[in-house]
């Protein structure tokens, strides 16, 4: 700077003063937009141009061109045409660290034609304050921006830690991302089958109306970015792969779709969409710290779904532990108290008593007998001692027989599972399926045979179950009483997977399958 200075000495006292002072006013300003704006204003000041402008070249692909003005509107005098070359101006370019951060151009000097060569010089050397001011105050910037970041992921963290409602939590998440990137609007998005996705929480404006959509995970960008697992970026309406219906109620210019990840696999997605302001696109540096959030998103999710799973875990033991303590009172106590009942009837009707009493002791035997056959059946319904005792085969084909003995519906059990025996909680499990699928079949089926089917498969067991009846809509309805969502939840807790093929006349099929490691 000093040798500079030295080509000014001739410059008046004020004049050199002013620079200083514009130099220290530059520097004393952090916002970068505030320094832009002062650079053109004490760049017209100290040369007496009517008119200033800054022309911001483009740092980036993600940013564009743009201007800065002084005294445009002014009425004073006509504005020029402010350009590098053009008669009458005076222009300066602004680099730092070597490249061009933008060109400074004046014009319309007052009380002059001709700007002078010590307004030049004055020019240059604001130019060179400039690129210094500007360059620490781009710094100051970067360094608030990721304290900022740091702090907000901190507060994420943190929340991840003590909070334990779900939605509060990806609602605080939307809430933070939607901040740092100065977005319209951010929502999470999670699968709520295998067909569709819904949005578990929002922050911004349009939230309460998108919180009401359910979206294709085969025909939305929403359900795209979730099945391709990787993020999308669009910086136009035109885009083709657009949720209409996200357009449709909110709008929207540009976005980002960003998957929530877990051990390689979506578990939901990050919208955000229009940053404020006039240019509505997002950046690359916008994408990744929303892939960040994303990631913070995931944990929530998974550690969610994690305590969920635990939680009915320990309902489903408990209500296993409680079958059996039932199906044992029933079997030992309760039917043996009948059987002592029908034992002493059976003492009165062989007695000298009339024949009335013999009559009525017969009706009494008949309805005790019918009891004790309904507490068995309810002792091995609630608990078959065969599933413990022998295993799952046995007990699927006691249930079978019992099946077949009270509906006349015929119902085949084969089984390749070998010898060896497939875990307790396995075993309990599918039995449970097969129970439930037999119940269906004689409630809604009208079917006239039932196929049971256990096999071993490359890791895992598979449990198939099939009827003759008349099915139903399987897209129409996930349960409507079939009790598809407990057969669900039973398979999902042994990480498995539960399918149903059925259609009108076409019958019903019901596939499970669990991992055996």
């Amino acid at each position: 700077m000093e040798p500079v200075i030295s080509h000014l000495e001739h410059l008046s006292q004020d004049r050199l003063r002013a620079l200083v002072d514009a130099g220290i006013e530059l520097n004393s300003e952090l916002a970068l937009e505030g320094v832009l704006a002062r650079v053109v204003e004490s760049a017209a000041h100290l040369t007496g141009a009517r008119h200033a402008l800054l022309e911001v070249a483009a740092q980036s692909a993600d940013t564009p061109e743009y201007v800065v003005g002084y005294g445009l509107d002014a009425h004073d005098g006509p504005v020029p045409s402010l350009s590098l070359g053009t008669p009458g101006t005076l222009s300066a370019t602004i680099l730092i660290r070597g490249e061009v951060f933008g060109n400074l151009h004046l014009g319309n000097k007052r009380n002059a034609q001709f700007f002078t060569a010590e307004d030049e010089e004055l020019l240059h050397v604001l130019a060179a304050q400039a690129s210094v001011a500007i360059e620490n105050a781009r710094l100051y910037e970067s360094q608030a921006w990721w304290t900022t970041q740091l702090e907000s992921l901190n507060e994420v963290g943190n929340a991840l830690v003590r909070e334990t409602d779900l939605g509060r939590l990806l609602e605080f998440i939307c809430q933070r991302l939607r901040e740092l990137l100065g977005a319209r609007l951010v929502a999470i998005g999670l699968p709520t089958s295998k067909e569709d996705l819904r949005f578990a929480a929002a922050d911004g404006e349009g939230s309460e109306e998108i919180l009401e959509l359910r979206l294709p995970q085969k025909r939305s960008k929403l359900g795209l970015a979730f099945e391709r697992q990787r993020s999308e970026r669009v910086d136009s309406a035109d885009d083709t792969e657009l949720d209409v219906e996200i357009a449709q109620r909110i709008g929207i210019r540009a976005g980002l779709w960003v998957p929530l990840l877990v051990r390689e696999r979506a578990i939901g997605v990050i919208l955000v969409v229009d940053r404020l302001g006039d240019d509505p696109r997002f950046s690359d540096e916008d994408l990744r710290l929303a892939e960040v959030f994303a990631a913070r998103a995931a944990v929530a999710v998974e550690m969610s779904k994690r305590v969920a799973r635990d939680a009915l875990r320990r309902v489903v033991a408990a209500q296993e532990l409680e079958r059996r303590r039932l199906s044992r009172e029933l079997h030992d106590e309760t039917g043996q108290t009948l059987t002592s009942v029908l034992l002493g009837l059976k003492t009165i009707e062989e007695g000298p008593n009339s024949e009335q009493a013999r009559a009525e002791a017969e009706r009494l035997r008949e309805l005790v007998t019918q009891a004790l056959q309904d507490v068995r059946r309810l002792a091995v319904e609630l608990r078959p001692k065969a599933l413990d005792d022998f295993g799952l085969l046995p007990a699927l084909k006691r249930l079978g027989a019992g099946f077949s003995e009270q509906t006349g519906i015929r119902v085949e059990v084969e089984s390749f599972l070998g010898e060896e025996r497939l875990p307790s909680e396995i075993e309990t499990a599918l039995y449970r399926i097969v129970q439930e699928s037999l119940t269906n079949v004689v409630k809604h089926a009208r079917a006239s045979s039932v196929s049971v089917l256990v096999t071993r498969k490359s890791g895992s067991v598979v449990a198939v179950i099939e009827d003759d009846g008349r099915g139903f809509d399987a897209g129409a309805s996930r349960d409507a009483g079939l009790g598809l969502v407990g057969m669900e939840e039973r398979v999902a807790l042994l990480n498995g997977r539960l399918q149903v093929e059925s259609g009108g006349g076409a019958g019903t099929t019901i596939v499970a399958e669990v991992p055996l490691v």
